[in-house]
C-alpha cells in the first residue's frame, strides 16, 4: 500500500521549506521530497576554515522585501546593511580598460542626460503597471513584445547609454536587454516604487549576518523527518479524490494534496497529469536566464584599501562582482552570454582566470584568493537556471494563470513573483500554503 499523507510538497528550496513550514504549523502532515541531498536549491553557503560564512546562492533583498525579512526576524536571525553601504568607488571592467566612477565613462554629458530621461519616461510607464495583473495593462501586448534595448533606441539613447545599460543588465545574471521584454521590466520596477531602472541602492541594502543559508538550515531543522532527501520526483497525477506522486525509483506517495516548489526547467521533467491544458501550458512558458555563481574568498578587504567597494560591473568574462557581509569574501555572477566560454574551460582553470581576473579588476593583479567555489546553476539538473527570465512576448504567453493555484495542485518558488528572487520563493511559499488551509477550511 502507497505512503499517505496530508500534502505532499516537491523541492526543499526557500519555496517549499516555507510552505511546509506554516503547513506543519498549522497541524497539517506534510512530507517535503527534495532530489538533493541538502536543503536550500539556489540559496547555499558553507563556512571558511577561519569561520566566515560565504554564501553561494540567493543572498540580498530589499526593504521592500517584507516576506523574506519577516521570516528571517521569526527565525531568530540577524538583519545587517548589504554592500551598497560600503565605502569606495564602483569599478567598470571594461573591454578597452578599468575605470572608476557611478556612471559609465564613455558618456558624455548629453548622453548621460538622455538615458537619464530615458529612464523617467520608464518610471512614468511603469506607474501604469499593476505588478500583479500586468495583463490587463491596456497596452500590454505591446510593451511585452518591445525589448529594453528597443525601448532605449526609441527614446533617443545613444549606442553608448544602451552599451551602459547592457552591462548593467547582465551584471544581474539576467540576459541582454535586446532578450528582456519591457513589460517584465515594466512590472518589476513598478513593485519597488518605479524608482528608475534597476538600483542596488533600492534592490541589494540587506542581507543575513548569518548568511541565508542559515534561513535554510533552521527552517529544514524544525522540518526535520517531514523532508526526505536524495528523492527525485517524475511524476504527479493530480485528482480530487487524490493526488499520487511517483519517485524516481518507482514508490508511490499519496496525498490530498500537492504543492510544486520545483524551479521552472526542472518542473518541465516532471509528468503531471490531471492539471489542466491552460494552466500545465503556462507553467512550462517560464524560463530561466542560465547563469552561474562563484565566491571568492580572500584574506581580508583588500580593496578598501585602494578606495575601492569592491562592486564592479563587468563586460569580461564576469558580470559582476561585489562584496558579501563577510569581510574578504566577494560573490562573483556569470552571466547567460558568457556561460558558454565558461564551461568550455576545464574546472580548475576557469576558477583561476575568474580570480585572477576579479584581482586585476579591483587593483591588484596577480593576488591570489584563499579558495574559489563555483555552483554551475546553469547546467544543474535541479535548478536549470538561476533567476526568472522573461523574453519579449514571455509575459503574455505565461498569462494571468501566473503563479495560481488549481487545488488539490499548488504552486510555488520565486518563478512566480514578479522577478524572482528569494522574496518570490518565501512570499509564494508561504501564500501557497496559505491558499491550501484556506481551501481546507471551507
Amino acid at each position: 500500500m502507497a505512503e499517505r499523507r496530508d500534502v505532499v510538497v516537491v523541492g526543499a528550496g526557500l519555496a517549499g521549506l516555507s510552505c511546509a513550514r506554516d503547513l506543519a504549523a498549522a497541524g497539517t502532515d506534510v512530507l517535503v521530497l527534495e532530489a538533493r541531498e541538502r536543503p536550500g536549491g539556489r540559496v547555499d553557503q558553507f563556512v571558511t576554515p577561519d569561520g566566515r560564512v560565504a554564501q553561494l546562492g540567493g543572498e540580498v533583498v530589499a526593504e521592500f522585501h517584507t516576506s523574506y525579512l519577516d521570516l528571517v526576524r521569526e527565525l531568530g536571525l540577524t538583519i545587517s546593511d548589504a554592500f551598497p553601504s560600503y565605502p569606495g568607488e564602483l569599478t567598470w571592467g571594461l573591454v578597452d580598460g578599468i575605470f572608476l566612477g557611478n556612471t559609465a565613462p564613455w558618456l558624455s554629458a548629453t548622453e548621460l542626460a538622455a538615458w537619464r530621461e530615458a529612464e523617467q519616461r520608464f518610471c512614468a510607464l511603469a506607474r501604469t503597471v499593476d505588478p500583479d495583473d500586468p495583463w490587463r495593462h491596456p497596452e500590454a501586448e505591446r510593451l511585452d513584445r518591445l525589448s529594453i534595448g528597443q525601448f532605449l533606441r526609441d527614446n533617443g539613447v545613444s549606442d553608448g547609454g544602451i552599451r551602459m545599460s547592457e552591462v548593467m543588465h547582465l551584471g544581474l545574471a539576467a540576459d541582454s536587454v535586446w532578450r528582456t521584454s519591457l513589460l517584465s521590466e515594466l512590472r518589476k520596477a513598478a513593485v519597488a516604487g518605479a524608482t528608475g531602472f534597476y538600483d542596488e541602492d533600492v534592490w541589494e541594502t540587506h542581507g543575513v549576518a548569518e548568511g541565508s543559508g542559515s534561513v535554510v538550515e533552521r527552517m529544514a531543522g524544525e522540518l526535520s523527518e517531514r523532508i526526505r532527501y536524495a528523492t527525485p520526483v517524475t511524476a504527479v497525477d493530480v485528482a480530487r479524490k487524490g493526488c499520487q506522486v511517483t519517485l524516481a525509483d518507482g514508490e508511490q506517495i499519496a496525498a490530498a494534496a500537492v504543492v510544486s516548489a520545483v524551479p521552472a526547467g526542472p518542473l518541465r521533467d516532471i509528468r503531471i497529469d490531471g492539471v489542466s491544458a491552460p494552466r500545465l501550458a503556462s507553467l512550462h512558458a517560464l524560463r530561466h536566464a542560465v547563469a552561474m555563481k562563484l565566491v571568492t574568498v580572500w584574506e581580508d578587504s583588500w580593496w578598501l584599501e585602494l578606495g575601492r567597494d569592491g562592486f564592479v560591473r563587468s563586460e569580461r568574462d564576469l558580470g559582476c562582482v561585489w562584496p558579501q557581509i563577510a569581510p574578504g569574501v566577494l560573490s562573483v555572477l556569470v552571466p547567460p552570454d558568457r556561460v558558454g566560454p565558461y564551461l568550455a574551460t576545464a574546472p580548475e582553470q576557469r576558477r583561476t582566470e575568474i580570480a585572477a581576473l576579479v584581482a586585476e579588476l579591483l587593483g591588484r593583479p596577480g593576488l591570489e584568493p584563499q579558495l574559489v567555489e563555483e555552483r554551475l546553476y546553469a547546467v544543474d539538473p535541479w535548478t536549470q537556471g538561476y533567476i526568472t527570465g522573461w523574453r519579449p512576448g514571455d509575459v503574455m504567453r505565461v498569462g494571468p494563470l501566473h503563479a495560481t493555484h488549481e487545488p488539490p495542485f499548488y504552486v510555488c518558488g520565486s518563478d512566480f513573483w514578479v522577478c524572482g528572487y528569494m522574496e518570490g520563493a518565501v512570499r509564494t511559499g508561504r501564500g501557497a500554503a496559505a491558499a491550501l488551509l484556506a481551501d481546507n477550511s471551507a
